[in-house]
């Protein structure tokens, strides 16, 4: 933890080693979670675990990491996976201790992020018995993990341990090891079986030169080639610079892409999908040769059915899957995209390129005048909250962001540094994300800036873990955007010609409910204290909870409104002044004209 934070290790006793003369199951187990490079665990010490938090007690080299609820420590060690690239571990004890895991774990493999989870389990000779807290969670793990299997006596633990540990990171995603208590608490069988990891390795996927050259033709027989990039092209990003600069292509980007090609990009047209901005939509609509690079998008709506897609993935099962193809590249795309770099022929047509980042620049613009604009409005806007919030963030910080319009407003209006990264359940999609994924970011990197963007309703799911944040005293600043509304809700509903029906929160005085917790806090409710709140906030050393009360009218329209939305909308908005609600309507308008996507 470093300075920021309480010493993890400080819970041990002083020159206390592990007593080899019994080396337990447990003991086995965390020393070969370490072997891998596991350095935490995150989860709620319980009696079926009690062998290996002992165990982790007393090894150096492994912490445990106490959350107040599962679902955190499994979203926390997701977050500092995402981050360090390591796998690293999170535990529940036996029966409602794991269950509680699931949600965090879900999100973890959809987001292809190694971890590793512990299961503990009733004693062994209780299975099948309904022992008190018993359940099987080789049945409900099986839909979020590569891998899941009990063990069940000594014996199994090296190899159980090991191959739960080689699928989780070569597949990237969740295994999970289940351990009986009185398992653990059992003398070791032999470490024959036991090895050390290359965790270095990082093999290149290269397609075949065949696929590579009718890729090339492709191209070269394309006028307006548009490139759209997502978590694959991570670590390639001057590769795909360079093949924009060659083909001249505008560069567009799925949320999951953004910190990795929308830095020092001048050919960005910003963001699809439902939270897009830009140009990027018009761009994969007019061109003729959409690339789609390292990106399993998931919103077919926003796909183009015009143009011929080429789709490089390194995992051959996602080609074709969200899109109709004309060419499946199965190959990594940073590979990939160096191979072309010397295949294609320079085009010298720079007017689609050139009139995409027209269309971009005046969007964005827009969208960031609009912050400006609305600053001195009553109440809050976000636009302006996000705004300045990136303005006076660090360069380097992380950002997670809870699901809904706090996504929103990070995925327009937090800019890529090519050293900040955001973090969200991007895929899984789940709330109450946010405040545990900055946990875990900021036990990783201690010396690091990190801020939550939290929605009022997923902070109050899991609340108590700003406990966490006091225990370890982690200098994470959670910001609240407390419009009183499940937001995105009210608006799924409005689209669909409902009007919003049981949003609505009422909450309580965060920053105050922070103070009672020992942790910083500041409510802001007057626009003209959003700029030096913020600022002050982001400069404290220690942990800060932000609480901005933002308008509830304020809403994310997405770069292509289709008529049926429209439709939906109005149907909605006249079922409210019916029922007498004219007033929320008026109040809706004036919040969010200005800001409706132009043709």
């Amino acid at each position: 933890m470093g300075d920021s934070g309480k010493d993890l290790t400080s819970r041990r006793t002083q020159g206390e080693v592990v007593a080899m003369a019994r080396r337990t199951v447990a003991d086995q187990f965390v020393e070969i979670m370490m072997a891998a490079g596991v350095r935490r665990i995150y989860g709620v010490v319980g009696d079926s675990l009690n062998p290996v938090v002992d165990s982790v007690r007393r090894h150096d080299g492994i912490d445990w990491v106490h959350v107040r609820h599962e679902e955190v420590g499994a979203f926390a060690a997701g977050a500092e996976a995402q981050l360090t690239g390591r796998l690293t571990a999170c535990a529940g004890s036996c029966g409602p201790g794991n269950v509680h895991l699931i949600n965090g774990l879900y999100d973890a493999h959809r987001s292809m992020t190694p971890v590793l989870a512990l299961a503990a389990q009733v004693p062994s000779t209780e299975i099948g018995t309904s022992y008190f807290q018993e359940t099987t969670p080789k049945l409900y793990f099986q839909e979020c993990s590569h891998y899941c299997e009990t063990v069940s006596h000594p014996e199994q633990m090296p190899r159980v341990a090991q191959i739960a540990i080689q699928e989780a990171i070569g597949n990237d995603g969740v295994a999970v090891v289940v351990l009986p208590g009185d398992v653990a608490d059992e003398p070791a069988a032999a470490a024959q079986l036991e090895h050390p990891y290359r965790l270095e390795q990082q093999p290149a996927a290269r397609p075949s030169d065949s696929v590579l050259e009718e890729m090339a033709e492709m191209i070269d027989s394309a006028q307006r080639v548009m490139l759209f990039c997502g978590r694959g092209v991570a670590g390639a990003h001057d590769e795909v610079i360079a093949l924009a600069a060659r083909l001249k292509a505008p560069i567009g980007y799925a949320l999951r892409g953004k910190d990795w090609i929308a830095y020092d990009n001048p050919f960005e047209v910003g963001m699809s999908g439902l939270l897009g901005y830009g140009a990027c939509y018009d761009a994969m609509h007019e061109c003729d040769l959409l690339i789609l690079l390292g990106t399993d998008f998931p919103y077919t709506q926003f796909m183009p059915t015009e143009p011929r897609i080429v789709q490089v993935d390194v995992r051959r099962e996602r080609l074709g899957r969200r899109s109709r193809l004309d060419l499946g590249v199965w190959g990594d795309a940073g590979e990939t995209v160096r191979a072309l770099l010397t295949q294609v022929v320079e085009k010298s047509d720079t007017s689609f390129l050139d009139r995409m980042l027209r269309r971009h620049d005046e969007l964005v613009g827009r969208l960031r005048s609009y912050a400006e604009e609305v600053g001195d409005r009553r109440p809050i806007h976000p636009e302006h909250v996000a705004a300045t919030l990136d303005r006076f963030a660090a360069d380097d910080a992380v950002f997670t962001a809870d699901t809904g319009m706090s996504t929103v407003w990070a995925a327009r209006l937090i800019s890529a540094t090519g050293r900040r990264r955001l973090l969200g359940s991007f895929v899984h999609g789940s709330m109450a994300n946010a405040l545990p994924q900055a946990i875990g970011a900021q036990i990783c990197s201690p010396g690091r800036q990190v801020v939550a963007m939290c929605g009022d309703g997923g902070l109050a799911m899991l609340l108590g873990d700003l406990l966490t944040l006091a225990e370890y005293d982690l200098p994470v600043k959670v910001v609240i955007f407390n419009n009183g509304s499940l937001g995105m809700v009210a608006l799924e509903m409005l689209v669909a010609g409902y009007p919003p029906y049981e949003t609505a929160l009422k909450n309580p005085d965060f920053a105050a409910l922070a103070a009672a917790a020992g942790i910083g806090g500041l409510r802001i409710e007057d626009p003209g204290d959003v700029r030096e709140g913020l600022r002050d906030a982001l400069q404290t050393k220690g942990p800060v909870v932000v609480d901005v009360l933002t308008d509830p009218n304020a809403l994310s329209m997405p770069p292509k409104i289709r008529k049926e939305q429209v439709k939906g909308f109005a149907l909605a908005m006249t079922k409210l002044v019916l029922a007498g609600e004219a007033d929320e309507v008026v109040n809706m308008a004036r919040s969010n004209l200005r800001n409706l996507p132009r043709p």
